[in-house]
């Protein structure tokens, strides 16, 4: 009978989902399992992440998913030193999470005894051969730098870690046509206020659900985005489009702290219901794209740099560190491209 199993995060617990195809003698046997769960939103069974459970359905070990003893106080420690650094607390979790990855894999080794080589081969034999991501190895290897340099007795040379070549990938861009559709497929105000606010300004996720009201300047006709990513904050130009409709969303709900809230007054707005609600407007628009909430700050940035908007203001609009990260948008804007003729209309 096939079935497969893995380990998943559920309502932010470690659970084991086991998948199979409907079977009266394999449904039988998991209820007989202490703490298993049906979840119709998995369509899956899920049972306690335990040493017994892992090694009934084949799983790793749990032993082989925790760092040493010296490991955990060493994350521990580094934890410390990024909040004292005042890192955001996502950073801080994505760091963490890479390095234990590392240290896992050096468990039976002390952290003072590892070395650039050790890197390598950690690159080859976990990274390489479980045909993880360049960015994933990439993200693992900021975590392990800085790190180390917060390591006085080790033999790790930072330096000389070297980060994976990065993939040129283009960031996906929708037309005017279909950003149109999708930001006009919502009859709810809020549900378009919120598209809207991410297109009009090119904002990231978090920054539309960190906005309070008072952060709208209409007399200014700008938005502050206070604590961006960075740590820094900047503005962005609001159009009177934007302003009509938040001023409209703002009637109808009359938010109590931030610009966007849940159901419960003064609760933050969800991560996941946004992007539910982008998800609606696709399938009311029929677009089937793949389509994420930052496909509409790339859009932005494309069509403003297809307006004729200098790449400086952009890379202001946007908050980038770096000119070259704002560059990208030239690869993807179709205004010189569509202007340039065939050799083949010649034929």
């Amino acid at each position: 009978m096939n079935w497969s199993a893995k380990i998943i995060t559920h309502k932010k617990v470690k659970r084991i989902a086991v998948y199979f195809e409907k079977n009266a003698d394999l449904i039988a046997r998991i209820k007989q399992i202490d703490g298993v769960r049906w979840s119709q939103t998995l369509r899956a069974w899920h049972l306690p992440d335990t040493e017994e459970n892992r090694i009934r359905f084949k799983l790793t070990p749990l032993q082989h998913t925790i760092p040493s003893e010296e490991g955990i106080a060493q994350i521990e420690r580094f934890k410390q030193w990024m909040r004292s650094k005042r890192y955001s607390e996502s950073t801080i979790a994505t760091y963490s999470e890479a390095l234990k990855s590392f240290l896992v894999f050096y468990r039976d080794k002390a952290v003072a005894e590892i070395t650039n080589e050790d890197v390598i081969v950690y690159n080859n034999e976990y990274i390489l051969k479980n045909n993880l991501s360049a960015s994933y190895q990439n993200q693992v290897t900021n975590a392990i730098k800085l790190f180390f340099q917060t390591i006085r007795n080790t033999k790790m040379i930072v330096d000389k870690i070297h980060r994976p070549k990065r993939a040129k990938v283009l960031p996906n861009v929708l037309s005017k046509e279909e950003i149109k559709l999708i930001l006009n497929a919502h009859s709810n105000i809020k549900h378009k206020a919120m598209l809207s606010m991410i297109y009009s300004c090119g904002l990231r996720r978090s920054e539309l659900l960190h906005l309070k009201f008072s952060d709208i300047d209409s007399n200014r006709n700008i938005v502050l985005l206070k604590n961006a990513k960075g740590k820094k904050d900047r503005i962005a130009p609001l159009s009177p489009k934007i302003l009509q409709i938040l001023r409209e969303y703002y009637k109808d709900y009359k938010p109590a702290v931030w610009l966007f809230e849940g159901q419960i007054k003064g609760e933050q707005y969800s991560e996941k219901s946004l992007q539910s609600v982008l998800k609606q407007a696709l399938q009311k628009t029929g677009i089937t794209k793949p389509v994420t909430l930052h496909w509409l700050r790339h859009s932005y940035a494309t069509h403003l740099l297809e307006s004729g908007t200098d790449l400086r203001y952009i890379q202001e609009l946007l908050g980038h560190s770096s000119s070259k990260t704002t560059e990208i948008y030239t690869h993807v804007s179709t205004k010189s491209i569509q202007q340039i003729k065939s050799p083949f209309d010649d034929l």
